[in-house]
Protein backbone atom coordinates (compact mmCIF):
# COMPACT_ATOMS: atom_id res chain seq x y z
CA UNK A 1 0.00 0.00 0.00
CA UNK A 2 1.28 3.53 -0.74
CA UNK A 3 0.41 6.38 1.28
CA UNK A 4 -0.54 9.76 -0.15
CA UNK A 5 -0.04 13.79 1.40
CA UNK A 6 -3.55 14.70 2.22
CA UNK A 7 -3.83 17.28 -0.02
CA UNK A 8 -1.64 20.34 1.43
CA UNK A 9 -1.11 18.70 4.50
CA UNK A 10 1.61 16.83 5.89
CA UNK A 11 -0.72 14.13 6.54
CA UNK A 12 -0.36 10.97 5.17
CA UNK A 13 -3.11 8.26 4.50
CA UNK A 14 -3.62 4.88 2.60
CA UNK A 15 -4.32 5.41 -1.08
CA UNK A 16 -7.73 3.10 -0.42
CA UNK A 17 -9.78 4.63 2.80
CA UNK A 18 -12.06 1.61 4.58
CA UNK A 19 -15.44 3.20 5.01
CA UNK A 20 -17.07 1.45 7.87
CA UNK A 21 -20.44 2.20 7.25
CA UNK A 22 -21.59 -1.52 7.43
CA UNK A 23 -20.27 -2.52 10.45
CA UNK A 24 -22.22 -1.73 13.95
CA UNK A 25 -22.21 -3.38 17.59
CA UNK A 26 -25.18 -5.03 16.00
CA UNK A 27 -26.34 -5.96 12.96
CA UNK A 28 -29.17 -4.93 10.75
CA UNK A 29 -29.49 -0.94 10.39
CA UNK A 30 -30.95 -0.47 7.21
CA UNK A 31 -31.22 -4.05 6.73
CA UNK A 32 -27.49 -4.98 5.86
CA UNK A 33 -25.24 -3.87 8.58
CA UNK A 34 -23.37 -6.19 9.85
CA UNK A 35 -22.27 -7.11 13.51
CA UNK A 36 -18.82 -6.93 15.39
CA UNK A 37 -17.51 -10.52 14.80
CA UNK A 38 -18.46 -9.69 11.07
CA UNK A 39 -16.39 -6.46 10.83
CA UNK A 40 -13.18 -7.57 13.04
CA UNK A 41 -11.87 -10.00 10.11
CA UNK A 42 -12.51 -6.86 7.58
CA UNK A 43 -11.01 -4.28 9.88
CA UNK A 44 -7.90 -6.71 10.10
CA UNK A 45 -7.34 -7.62 6.71
CA UNK A 46 -7.49 -4.07 6.25
CA UNK A 47 -4.72 -3.64 8.41
CA UNK A 48 -2.83 -6.26 7.27
CA UNK A 49 -3.35 -4.72 3.38
CA UNK A 50 -1.38 -1.36 4.95
CA UNK A 51 -4.84 0.49 5.21
CA UNK A 52 -3.96 2.94 7.48
CA UNK A 53 -7.35 5.81 7.19
CA UNK A 54 -10.60 4.77 8.02
CA UNK A 55 -13.96 6.75 8.14
CA UNK A 56 -17.50 6.73 9.85
CA UNK A 57 -19.95 9.13 11.09
CA UNK A 58 -22.28 9.72 14.08
CA UNK A 59 -25.39 8.98 12.38
CA UNK A 60 -24.57 5.38 10.49
CA UNK A 61 -26.84 3.27 13.06
CA UNK A 62 -26.99 5.94 15.30
CA UNK A 63 -23.70 5.57 16.67
CA UNK A 64 -22.99 1.83 16.36
CA UNK A 65 -20.57 2.23 13.87
CA UNK A 66 -18.50 4.82 15.59
CA UNK A 67 -18.95 1.95 18.76
CA UNK A 68 -17.62 -0.81 16.86
CA UNK A 69 -15.05 1.14 14.67
CA UNK A 70 -13.29 2.41 17.81
CA UNK A 71 -13.16 -1.03 19.74
CA UNK A 72 -11.77 -2.51 17.02
CA UNK A 73 -9.14 -0.20 16.12
CA UNK A 74 -8.28 0.56 19.64
CA UNK A 75 -7.66 -2.74 20.15
CA UNK A 76 -5.69 -3.66 16.81
CA UNK A 77 -4.14 -0.39 15.91
CA UNK A 78 -1.92 1.92 17.00
CA UNK A 79 -3.61 5.29 17.44
CA UNK A 80 -0.69 7.36 16.61
CA UNK A 81 0.06 5.33 12.82
CA UNK A 82 -3.69 5.26 11.87
CA UNK A 83 -5.90 8.58 10.21
CA UNK A 84 -9.72 7.77 11.70
CA UNK A 85 -12.57 10.76 10.22
CA UNK A 86 -15.96 10.85 11.33
CA UNK A 87 -19.16 13.38 10.32
CA UNK A 88 -21.63 15.81 12.20
CA UNK A 89 -24.89 16.84 10.31
CA UNK A 90 -27.32 14.16 10.96
CA UNK A 91 -30.22 13.97 13.28
CA UNK A 92 -29.31 11.88 16.24
CA UNK A 93 -32.47 12.11 17.88
CA UNK A 94 -35.83 13.73 17.27
CA UNK A 95 -35.22 16.99 18.93
CA UNK A 96 -34.79 19.90 17.03
CA UNK A 97 -31.04 20.68 17.90
CA UNK A 98 -30.17 17.09 17.16
CA UNK A 99 -29.26 17.68 13.77
CA UNK A 100 -27.83 19.90 11.65
CA UNK A 101 -24.66 22.57 12.40
CA UNK A 102 -25.24 24.79 14.68
CA UNK A 103 -22.71 25.53 17.15
CA UNK A 104 -24.41 23.45 19.60
CA UNK A 105 -25.14 20.37 17.60
CA UNK A 106 -21.29 20.55 16.57
CA UNK A 107 -19.92 20.51 19.92
CA UNK A 108 -22.09 18.25 21.23
CA UNK A 109 -21.16 15.85 18.49
CA UNK A 110 -17.75 15.78 18.35
CA UNK A 111 -18.16 14.78 21.93
CA UNK A 112 -20.25 12.19 21.51
CA UNK A 113 -18.32 10.82 18.67
CA UNK A 114 -15.68 10.68 20.49
CA UNK A 115 -17.14 9.31 23.47
CA UNK A 116 -18.28 6.03 21.51
CA UNK A 117 -14.74 6.42 20.03
CA UNK A 118 -12.98 5.82 22.52
CA UNK A 119 -10.61 8.34 21.16
CA UNK A 120 -9.01 11.65 22.78
CA UNK A 121 -9.68 13.38 19.29
CA UNK A 122 -10.43 12.35 15.36
CA UNK A 123 -7.67 13.17 12.71
CA UNK A 124 -10.72 14.34 10.60
CA UNK A 125 -13.89 15.94 11.60
CA UNK A 126 -16.63 16.26 8.63
CA UNK A 127 -19.25 17.73 8.12
CA UNK A 128 -21.63 15.38 6.05
CA UNK A 129 -23.48 17.98 4.38
CA UNK A 130 -24.29 21.54 4.49
CA UNK A 131 -26.17 23.06 6.73
CA UNK A 132 -28.54 25.62 4.92
CA UNK A 133 -30.41 26.93 7.95
CA UNK A 134 -27.12 27.73 9.80
CA UNK A 135 -24.86 30.93 8.98
CA UNK A 136 -21.77 30.33 7.50
CA UNK A 137 -20.17 32.00 10.01
CA UNK A 138 -21.59 30.05 13.16
CA UNK A 139 -20.53 26.65 11.63
CA UNK A 140 -17.03 27.66 10.44
CA UNK A 141 -16.04 29.15 13.87
CA UNK A 142 -17.28 26.57 15.53
CA UNK A 143 -15.38 23.82 13.36
CA UNK A 144 -12.53 26.47 14.72
CA UNK A 145 -12.97 25.68 18.01
CA UNK A 146 -13.23 21.89 17.60
CA UNK A 147 -9.86 21.95 15.79
CA UNK A 148 -8.12 24.59 18.54
CA UNK A 149 -9.76 22.39 21.49
CA UNK A 150 -7.45 19.37 20.23
CA UNK A 151 -10.66 17.50 19.65
CA UNK A 152 -9.86 17.47 15.86
CA UNK A 153 -6.70 17.63 13.64
CA UNK A 154 -8.38 19.27 10.56
CA UNK A 155 -11.67 19.40 9.34
CA UNK A 156 -13.51 18.16 6.08
CA UNK A 157 -16.62 18.76 4.12
CA UNK A 158 -18.47 16.59 2.11
CA UNK A 159 -21.30 16.90 -0.80
CA UNK A 160 -22.17 20.42 -1.15
CA UNK A 161 -22.10 22.83 -4.41
CA UNK A 162 -18.61 24.29 -5.58
CA UNK A 163 -19.89 27.73 -4.78
CA UNK A 164 -20.48 26.73 -0.69
CA UNK A 165 -17.39 25.10 -0.42
CA UNK A 166 -15.71 28.30 -1.74
CA UNK A 167 -18.32 30.42 0.66
CA UNK A 168 -17.50 28.53 3.41
CA UNK A 169 -13.32 28.91 2.70
CA UNK A 170 -13.99 32.33 2.13
CA UNK A 171 -15.06 32.90 5.62
CA UNK A 172 -12.70 31.28 7.31
CA UNK A 173 -10.24 32.73 6.05
CA UNK A 174 -11.43 36.68 6.08
CA UNK A 175 -11.60 35.49 10.28
CA UNK A 176 -8.53 33.48 10.65
CA UNK A 177 -10.74 30.51 11.38
CA UNK A 178 -9.34 26.82 10.25
CA UNK A 179 -10.42 25.93 6.09
CA UNK A 180 -11.40 22.73 5.38
CA UNK A 181 -8.73 20.66 3.66
CA UNK A 182 -10.94 17.91 2.55
CA UNK A 183 -13.65 17.05 -0.21
CA UNK A 184 -15.62 13.94 -0.03
CA UNK A 185 -17.62 13.67 -2.66
CA UNK A 186 -20.39 11.52 -4.78
CA UNK A 187 -17.81 10.64 -7.60
CA UNK A 188 -17.65 6.58 -9.37
CA UNK A 189 -17.72 5.97 -13.52
CA UNK A 190 -21.62 6.41 -13.97
CA UNK A 191 -21.69 9.57 -11.63
CA UNK A 192 -19.18 12.38 -13.30
CA UNK A 193 -20.89 15.36 -12.13
CA UNK A 194 -17.96 16.83 -10.10
CA UNK A 195 -15.47 17.30 -12.50
CA UNK A 196 -17.53 20.15 -13.94
CA UNK A 197 -16.97 22.48 -10.73
CA UNK A 198 -16.10 20.42 -7.43
CA UNK A 199 -13.16 18.91 -8.35
CA UNK A 200 -11.49 21.47 -10.74
CA UNK A 201 -12.06 24.08 -7.19
CA UNK A 202 -10.45 21.20 -5.15
CA UNK A 203 -7.50 20.66 -7.14
CA UNK A 204 -6.62 24.68 -7.41
CA UNK A 205 -6.97 25.12 -3.61
CA UNK A 206 -4.64 21.96 -2.62
CA UNK A 207 -8.07 19.87 -1.00
CA UNK A 208 -7.77 16.22 -0.23
CA UNK A 209 -10.87 14.15 -2.79
CA UNK A 210 -11.87 11.48 -0.79
CA UNK A 211 -14.95 10.07 -2.99
CA UNK A 212 -17.76 8.15 -1.67
CA UNK A 213 -19.54 5.17 -3.54
CA UNK A 214 -16.99 4.35 -5.90
CA UNK A 215 -18.25 1.57 -7.13
CA UNK A 216 -21.50 3.31 -7.36
CA UNK A 217 -23.10 1.23 -4.20
CA UNK A 218 -22.59 -1.62 -5.86
CA UNK A 219 -24.03 -1.21 -9.59
CA UNK A 220 -20.79 -1.29 -11.01
CA UNK A 221 -20.20 -4.88 -9.90
CA UNK A 222 -23.08 -5.75 -11.59
CA UNK A 223 -25.28 -6.76 -9.61
CA UNK A 224 -28.37 -4.25 -9.98
CA UNK A 225 -31.74 -5.08 -12.20
CA UNK A 226 -32.71 -2.40 -15.12
CA UNK A 227 -36.01 -1.65 -13.25
CA UNK A 228 -33.69 -1.22 -10.12
CA UNK A 229 -32.70 -3.71 -6.79
CA UNK A 230 -30.81 -6.24 -7.34
CA UNK A 231 -29.84 -9.70 -5.45
CA UNK A 232 -27.55 -8.49 -2.78
CA UNK A 233 -28.78 -7.44 0.82
CA UNK A 234 -27.76 -4.43 -0.03
CA UNK A 235 -29.23 -3.55 -3.32
CA UNK A 236 -32.91 -5.20 -1.85
CA UNK A 237 -32.71 -2.66 0.94
CA UNK A 238 -30.79 0.80 -0.80
CA UNK A 239 -33.80 3.25 -2.10
CA UNK A 240 -31.26 6.01 -2.70
CA UNK A 241 -29.46 3.93 -5.59
CA UNK A 242 -33.39 3.83 -7.62
CA UNK A 243 -32.96 7.52 -7.46
CA UNK A 244 -29.01 8.14 -7.93
CA UNK A 245 -28.70 5.40 -11.12
CA UNK A 246 -30.43 3.09 -13.50
CA UNK A 247 -30.45 5.19 -16.02
CA UNK A 248 -29.79 3.66 -20.11
CA UNK A 249 -26.39 5.44 -20.35
CA UNK A 250 -25.56 3.78 -17.01
CA UNK A 251 -26.01 0.46 -17.95
CA UNK A 252 -24.06 1.22 -21.26
CA UNK A 253 -21.19 2.24 -19.25
CA UNK A 254 -21.64 -1.33 -17.39
CA UNK A 255 -21.92 -2.97 -20.18
CA UNK A 256 -18.63 -1.68 -21.74
CA UNK A 257 -16.85 -2.55 -18.45
CA UNK A 258 -18.32 -5.59 -18.22
CA UNK A 259 -16.32 -6.61 -22.03
CA UNK A 260 -13.07 -5.04 -20.91
CA UNK A 261 -13.15 -7.08 -17.58
CA UNK A 262 -13.94 -10.18 -19.69
CA UNK A 263 -10.84 -9.08 -21.86
CA UNK A 264 -8.71 -8.54 -19.79
CA UNK A 265 -9.53 -11.35 -16.78
CA UNK A 266 -10.47 -8.65 -14.19
CA UNK A 267 -13.20 -8.26 -12.14
CA UNK A 268 -15.84 -5.10 -12.86
CA UNK A 269 -15.36 -3.67 -9.61
CA UNK A 270 -10.91 -3.79 -10.15
CA UNK A 271 -11.73 -1.71 -13.14
CA UNK A 272 -14.14 0.71 -11.89
CA UNK A 273 -11.69 1.32 -9.07
CA UNK A 274 -9.00 1.62 -11.16
CA UNK A 275 -10.66 4.30 -13.66
CA UNK A 276 -11.16 6.24 -10.27
CA UNK A 277 -7.44 5.64 -8.88
CA UNK A 278 -6.17 6.58 -12.59
CA UNK A 279 -7.51 10.41 -11.84
CA UNK A 280 -4.33 12.28 -10.71
CA UNK A 281 -7.07 14.58 -8.49
CA UNK A 282 -7.98 12.07 -6.26
CA UNK A 283 -6.81 11.36 -2.84
CA UNK A 284 -8.39 8.04 -1.46
CA UNK A 285 -11.71 6.60 -2.31
CA UNK A 286 -13.75 5.00 0.40
CA UNK A 287 -14.17 2.03 0.06
CA UNK A 288 -16.62 -0.64 1.35
CA UNK A 289 -16.76 -4.65 2.50
CA UNK A 290 -18.33 -6.70 3.66
CA UNK A 291 -15.61 -9.51 3.73
CA UNK A 292 -12.02 -9.90 3.92
CA UNK A 293 -11.79 -11.36 0.25
CA UNK A 294 -13.84 -8.52 -1.18
CA UNK A 295 -11.36 -6.17 0.46
CA UNK A 296 -8.80 -8.00 -0.93
CA UNK A 297 -10.11 -7.56 -4.49
CA UNK A 298 -10.80 -4.05 -4.35
CA UNK A 299 -6.78 -3.42 -3.13
CA UNK A 300 -6.17 -5.50 -6.30
CA UNK A 301 -7.37 -2.76 -8.01
CA UNK A 302 -4.35 -1.05 -7.07
CA UNK A 303 -2.51 -3.10 -9.62
CA UNK A 304 -3.83 -2.41 -12.80
CA UNK A 305 -3.19 0.15 -14.63
CA UNK A 306 -5.77 0.57 -17.89
CA UNK A 307 -4.26 1.94 -20.78
CA UNK A 308 -5.76 5.49 -22.91
CA UNK A 309 -7.97 3.53 -25.22
CA UNK A 310 -9.84 1.23 -22.07
CA UNK A 311 -10.20 4.59 -20.36
CA UNK A 312 -12.01 5.93 -23.29
CA UNK A 313 -14.06 3.12 -23.86
CA UNK A 314 -15.51 3.45 -20.65
CA UNK A 315 -16.14 7.41 -20.16
CA UNK A 316 -17.89 7.55 -23.80
CA UNK A 317 -21.16 6.81 -22.66
CA UNK A 318 -21.57 8.53 -20.00
CA UNK A 319 -24.18 11.06 -20.33
CA UNK A 320 -25.13 14.36 -18.03
CA UNK A 321 -27.25 13.79 -14.74
CA UNK A 322 -29.15 15.53 -12.54
CA UNK A 323 -27.41 16.56 -9.38
CA UNK A 324 -27.33 13.47 -6.30
CA UNK A 325 -26.16 12.96 -3.22
CA UNK A 326 -26.80 16.18 -1.88
CA UNK A 327 -29.34 18.10 -3.37
CA UNK A 328 -32.77 16.64 -4.92
CA UNK A 329 -34.12 19.09 -7.57
CA UNK A 330 -37.53 19.21 -6.43
CA UNK A 331 -37.62 18.46 -2.91
CA UNK A 332 -34.46 20.89 -1.64
CA UNK A 333 -35.41 23.52 -3.85
CA UNK A 334 -38.76 23.53 -2.24
CA UNK A 335 -37.51 23.11 1.44
CA UNK A 336 -34.72 25.78 0.63
CA UNK A 337 -37.19 27.94 -0.55
CA UNK A 338 -39.34 27.40 2.67
CA UNK A 339 -36.39 28.60 4.70
CA UNK A 340 -35.80 31.19 2.85
CA UNK A 341 -39.30 32.73 3.81
CA UNK A 342 -38.85 31.61 7.23
CA UNK A 343 -35.47 34.20 7.26
CA UNK A 344 -36.82 36.94 5.75
CA UNK A 345 -39.97 36.56 7.54
CA UNK A 346 -37.78 36.77 10.74
CA UNK A 347 -36.08 39.16 9.51
CA UNK A 348 -38.64 41.58 8.56
CA UNK A 349 -39.76 40.78 12.26
CA UNK A 350 -36.54 42.29 14.09
CA UNK A 351 -36.53 44.98 11.75
CA UNK A 352 -40.08 45.95 12.54
CA UNK A 353 -39.60 45.49 16.89
CA UNK A 354 -36.01 47.43 15.93
CA UNK A 355 -37.61 50.11 14.21
CA UNK A 356 -40.27 50.32 17.59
Amino acid sequence: MEYIRFGSTGMKVSELCLGTMIFAKKAGWRGYTLGEKDAKKVFKTALDLGINFFDTADVYSKGGCEEVTGKLLGSMANRDEIVVATKVHGAMGDGPNMGGLSRKHILSGIDSSLSRLGMDYVDLFIIHRWDHETTKEEIMEALHDVVKSGKARYIGASSMFAWELAKAQETAQLNGWTKFVSMQNHYNLIYREEEREMIPLCRNDGLAITPWSPLARGFLAGNRHKKGGGTTQRAKNDALSDDFYYNKSDFEILEELIKISKEIDRKPIEIALSWLLSKKEITSPIIGARTPEQLTQLANSRTLQLNDKQLARLEKPYRPKTIAGHFNNVIEAKKMAKIALTNKKNSSRRSNKSSK
